[in-house]
């Protein structure tokens, strides 16, 4: 699932996300979400993120809790 929608993501979830250094080449950063800093219910993206060790980014994929 991607991470475009703010209903999708809360605070506990594992995401892949994209830090803005990493924005050339694509390359994921996983962990689990601390608190969510986009406040418009959409974004194109993905929602921005600030992760449990700090990292911030925009949620490519929300990692499946299989």
């Amino acid at each position: 699932m991607n991470g475009q929608n703010r209903k999708d993501i809360y605070p506990g979830l594992e995401v892949d996300i994209i830090l803005k250094k990493d924005q050339r080449t694509g390359t994921l950063t996983r962990g689990i979400v601390d608190k969510l800093l986009t406040s418009a219910a959409y974004h194109s993206r993905g929602i921005k993120v600030r992760l449990d060790d700090g990292q911030i980014g925009r949620v490519a994929f929300i990692v499946d809790e299989e």
